[in-house]
């Protein structure tokens, strides 16, 4: 993937978004993405921040293709997810 405009398609369909959800995750318009994804406009700094914000991307890989296209998950995703898993399987087997 050579510009930001195939790596950003590129997430957006890894994340599973259509251009509208990705638009609403990020406070901006669907045409906004349509725009960027085609080439026509380069993202804005609000857009790329958000974007790396929100759904954990690599700045690197996205503004210069260097590195991998997500960051490790933070501690804090990991603890939160795996504190649900095991209060379900508690539940689960009337533990708690």
């Amino acid at each position: 993937m050579d510009t930001i405009s195939e790596r950003l398609k590129f997430i957006r369909n890894e994340k599973r978004f259509s251009q509208a959800e990705l638009a609403n995750l990020l406070d901006i318009t669907k045409q906004a993405v349509a725009n960027v994804e085609i080439g026509r406009n380069n993202p804005s700094i609000d857009f790329i921040s958000k974007l790396i914000e929100n759904l954990n991307v690599n700045a690197n890989w996205l503004i210069a293709g260097v590195g991998k296209p997500f960051n490790p998950p933070k501690f804090e995703d990991i603890e939160d997810e795996l504190t649900l898993k095991v209060e379900s399987l508690l539940k689960k087997h009337n533990l708690i």
